[in-house]
């Protein structure tokens, strides 16, 4: 299951990439700009969508970080002030789970006796291994992602002839952009169908206003 969260959520940032740097390059493009101040503005919109995306996860994540902390220590505090009650914490919450009474006491007291922080770590606050928040795992995860779906438009534009580009670009970011959605959807269990055209379709509108806001500051400049 771990895996299927890193691959979606790798996948979402493959899309974010492909959106917004393909949008970028479709506006610049329209306003009838050269391929080497599309390719700039798109390397550009690559850096800084990379960035951005690694500084917001890692401040979000962080804060996620932090607020775990804090619950461990105070978990911590009471273990040693109270482990009575907490172990009829913890009973409880096995009960409440479906456990006989007097089993859930004797999982209780074996799991404190092992190691009761992460036992309650797991079992009251949700908090193991697998699922701790890590903010420079995510930032660097996020930026990578960002960066692979942004690449995508940027070597069409080094292949497009010019004259195609935003044809070309809007078109192929698109079909990157179904792909995208069908790998996330499969991977989530979700409709293939549904995914894939809710993502296209967004991209497309994405690329429609910027390509006409392009168009129209390209024809009155």
């Amino acid at each position: 299951m771990s895996r299927v969260g890193w691959l979606r959520a790798a996948v979402l940032g493959a899309n974010d990439g492909i959106v917004s740097t393909a949008s970028l390059i479709v506006g610049v493009a329209a306003a009838s700009a050269a391929t080497s101040e599309v390719l700039v503005a798109g390397v550009a919109g690559l850096v800084a969508g990379a960035m951005s995306m690694a500084a917001g996860e890692y401040v979000s994540v962080s804060s996620q970080s932090d607020a775990e902390r804090a619950d461990l220590a105070r978990e911590r505090a009471e273990l040693t002030a109270q482990p009575e009650m907490e172990r009829e914490e913890l009973t409880r919450i096995y009960v409440a789970r479906g456990v006989d009474p007097d089993l859930a006491r004797q999982v209780a007291v074996q799991l404190m006796a092992k190691d009761a922080l992460a036992a309650h770590a797991r079992d009251e606050l949700g908090i193991s291994a697998a699922t701790v928040a890590r903010p420079v795992q995510a930032a660097l995860t996020s930026a990578a992602t960002f960066s692979v779906g942004a690449a995508m438009p940027l070597v069409m534009v080094v292949l497009m002839p010019r004259p195609a580009l935003v044809a070309g670009v809007s078109i192929a970011s698109l079909l990157f952009l179904a792909l995208l959605g069908a790998v996330g959807a499969r991977a989530g269990g979700a409709d293939i169908g549904r995914a894939t055209l809710r993502v296209t379709f967004w991209g497309a509108l994405a690329m429609a206003l910027t390509a006409g806001i392009g168009a129209l500051f390209g024809t009155v400049v």
